[in-house]
């Protein structure tokens, strides 16, 4: 590598495809060396191409000569984290690079700044020998200077690296006054910006205003992503005036839409206007979800947001209403679980029917609503069952066979998975009996239905799992009372178990009427034999599948999809023991700072 790279620095062999190539397998083979052995060659490395750098002519040469130097230091996190020095003087290349503007320069060093301080974070908060303050303080202080040629979105990762400097200092106040000293700039123009919109909303439509406070709010949400729970300060701080912007800017679109009809959505400022309740949404749901577990900042945070975020979701237009609503309380439920209880109801209420409205309709409108709502749902009966057992318990049971009808695979699958979390909540359950009595039968004929359909072949393994819990809980005398309708059956059968198996070949024998009674007969009486092993009870069902004449024409690698899997994570395992076969940035580098 080292001959190729002389190569390259005589001109013998000089191309930018070379070059590249030579680069990437030296950061392949970052951690296959002793670590003095890998340092003296990352040394040598750097010395020949800034040497390099240094005799390229054209800026072009230079460019790409720079983002190959940034992309090899990104792969030796080790050695960075061994010696300052040459950490120190590697990110104040990365700070010259960022006044680079040709093109890919500025972004190459911002993500390897991000990369580089990931990764030796520690470093930048104490105070090292010979020096006054620690490098994050210095760097604080420079801060206008150094991202002032970066794009928003450049800025927006430099803030990213800096919050993950100060997650990691252990002085509380000083990690508070880092943090301050970091918003002070978004936060200037922020208060400029809320000084403006109280004297007039109209303020507020100017595009390059609406421009502005989308970098503030995404430059929140990179410091958040960061930081997490230590970046309750700063979001206190602006949180109040965050939700008075978002019903501004909700008054705005609802007189929009009241004006121009359904179509004023559409329309650019509509757009914009909405990109702000976004944007605010995601900051809010950033925060909440790396903070940690603590119920008091769920509540300090729910509380506020049930009429301006929730009420007003409710209360729009079907355009008008943002997806990420339901998104950042599947979060929240997600995050404070039971805390949560007393506060699904409202929750609930406010988007519940409104929702199911909007996309039951068809399987195409609203795509970001179908999954964010089956989430929420999955939140609420994972954490918060109680709450929604006393809710309409038809209604989320339509919801969930809606959605696992759905030809999308995300949405099926998110259905499944509520409706198995369901079944498990209600078997151990005082409502059991009501719930298996009402909705079995229903439950087993439409999973029977997708799983013997074609087009939802990507489902079997979760089809699979819900049909194992039903014949298991009919088997083992969970369910007590009667599953078939008393009123109509004039002997009663010995078990809801001999009941099911009935049932089950006569369904079948209608779905499948190219197959014989006896063929049917011994497939059901092979699932309950089966029953309590999963893989005899999959291979059971699979090899009926695959004999049957609408899947024997057809690709069935869908339901081998498990297994293929499997052997990828057993590949992948084999060659992460082999340096170099994976990328070093593909893999989690579980080293510390030392």
């Amino acid at each position: 590598m080292l001959k190729k790279l002389s190569k390259q620095l005589n001109g013998e062999d000089w191309t930018w495809n070379n070059l590249n190539t030579v680069c990437w397998a030296i950061g392949s083979i970052s951690g296959s060396m002793v670590a003095k052995q890998e340092s003296k060659f990352l040394v040598m490395v750097i010395r020949y191409l800034f040497k390099l750098s240094q005799i390229a002519k054209r800026k072009d040469n230079k460019a790409v000569i720079a983002c190959n130097i940034m992309y090899v230091v990104g792969q030796y996190p080790r050695i960075l984290r061994a010696h300052w020095k040459f950490l120190k003087f590697i990110v104040k290349k990365l700070f010259e690079f960022m006044h680079v503007t040709h093109p890919g320069v500025q972004d190459m060093a911002c993500n390897t700044f991000l990369k580089i301080v990931q990764k030796c974070k520690h470093k930048f908060v104490i105070v090292k020998v010979g020096e006054n303050e620690p490098f994050v303080s210095l760097l604080l202080t420079t801060l206008r200077t150094t991202i002032t040629d970066l794009e928003p979105h450049q800025i927006h990762s430099f803030y990213e690296s800096v919050g993950n400097m100060i997650q990691v200092e252990s002085d509380p106040h000083k990690r508070d006054e880092y943090l301050q000293r970091l918003m002070e700039l978004p936060n200037q123009k922020w208060a400029e910006i809320i000084g403006q919109a109280r004297r007039s909303v109209d303020y507020l439509k100017d595009p390059d205003v609406i421009r502005a406070v989308l970098n503030i709010l995404q430059t929140n949400t990179s410091a958040a992503t960061s930081l997490g729970t230590y970046f309750l300060p700063q979001i206190t701080l602006i949180f109040l005036d965050m939700l008075h912007v978002y019903s501004m800017y909700s008054e705005l679109i609802s007189t929009s839409i009241a004006q121009g009809g359904p179509y004023a959505s559409r329309t650019s400022p509509v757009k914009l206007f909405r990109s702000v309740k976004r944007e605010t949404l995601k900051l809010i749901e950033t925060f909440l979800d790396k903070a940690e577990d603590q119920p008091h900042i769920g509540k300090q945070f729910v509380t506020p947001m049930m009429d301006p975020v929730l009420g007003d979701y409710a209360r729009n237009v079907p355009e008008a209403r943002e997806s990420e609503v339901l998104s950042l309380f599947a979060t929240i439920i997600n995050k404070y679980k039971k805390s949560m209880i007393n506060d699904v109801p409202s929750i609930f209420e406010a988007v519940f029917a409104c929702t199911l409205e909007m996309i039951r309709k068809n399987f195409e409108d609203y795509p970001e609503h179908r999954l964010k709502f089956l989430s929420l749902l999955q939140a609420m009966a994972t954490h918060c069952f109680k709450a929604l057992i006393n809710l309409s318990s038809k209604q989320i049971m339509d919801a969930i066979i809606w959605a696992f009808r759905h030809t999308e695979r995300n949405i099926a699958e998110a259905g499944l998975n509520l409706l198995l979390e369901m079944l498990k909540k209600f078997q151990d359950s005082k409502l059991c009996n009501e719930f298996y009595n009402t909705y079995f039968l229903t439950i087993e004929q439409e999973i029977f239905a997708v799983l013997t359909d074609t087009f939802h072949k990507p489902g079997f393994k979760l089809h699979v799992l819900v049909l194992q819990h039903l014949f298991c809980m009919v088997e083992s005398w969970v369910v007590t009372v009667p599953l078939w309708d008393i009123t109509t059956v004039a002997d009663p059968y010995p078990s809801n178990g001999m009941f099911v198996r009935e049932y089950t070949i006569n369904l079948l024998c209608t779905s499948f009427p190219n197959m014989t009674a006896a063929e049917v007969t011994q497939f059901v009486a092979g699932l309950f034999e089966s029953r309590a092993d999963l893989s005899s009870f999959k291979n059971h069902i699979r090899d009926f599948l695959v004999q049957s004449k609408e899947f024997s024409a057809h690709d069935n690698k869908d339901l081998y999809a498990e297994e293929a899997a499997a052997q990828r994570e057993r590949e992948r395992q084999r060659m992460l023991s082999i340096p170099g076969l994976i990328a070093p940035n593909e893999t989690e580098d579980d080293l510390v700072d030392s």
